[in-house]
């Protein structure tokens, strides 16, 4: 098995990436999906969730997509997460939903592959309105993975760690002040 990870400014782009991995045969459950929650109210301190909310947002009715519920990552605030990674971050935080330690998600990339380098970059895209989708594929369907992210322009990394550190950015803080949801659509217009 071996990881395929994207970073998607579009949610309805990565929606289509599980998608389209389902379609080749990656189980649902080797496939994650992290995206910010922006567009929604979540008191991540009381444990609330955006309740009917977020089936809007969703848009999909079986698979991976059926399964998305609220984690509150530190320095990232609320995010709608489904997958093997979802999980692991959650039991990071000794099985709680909401609270989950921003190590579990970076510890869960590294453990499957990713560079801490491109895992802390993945958490601070989420952090600024991004989606995150990491799948575990036989080493046989490695490329067929990979090519669906990339024909569906998942971020340049190299372009973007550039783009964040020329702002003065050098890691993911799980100290830092979750982005607003102006904030995230200001980000997300730099982009389009």
């Amino acid at each position: 098995m071996k990881n395929v990870t994207g970073l998607f400014d579009n949610y309805s782009t990565a929606k289509q990436v599980v998608t389209d991995l389902e379609a080749i045969g990656i189980p649902s459950d080797d496939i994650s999906i992290v995206t910010h929650d922006a567009n929604r109210e979540t008191d991540a301190a009381g444990g609330a969730t955006a309740g009917a909310g977020i089936g809007a947002m969703i848009g999909g009715a079986g698979g991976l997509l059926a399964g998305l519920g609220i984690l509150a990552i530190p320095g990232v605030g609320p995010v709608v997460a489904a997958g093997w990674l979802a999980a692991t971050a959650a039991g990071a935080a000794g099985g709680a939903v909401v609270g989950a330690a921003t190590g579990g998600l970076i510890g869960a990339l590294m453990n499957e592959g990713v560079s801490e380098e491109d895992a802390h970059l993945y958490a601070e895209g989420v952090r600024r309105g991004g989606t995150l989708v990491s799948a575990k594929v036989p080493d046989n369907k490695h490329a067929q993975a990979q090519q669906i992210l990339t024909r569906a322009s998942m971020v340049n990394v190299d372009d973007r760690r550039r783009r964040y550190t020329d702002e003065g950015w050098q890691r993911f803080d799980p100290d830092a002040k979750p982005y607003s949801v102006d904030e995230i659509e200001s980000e997300r217009l730099r982009y389009r």
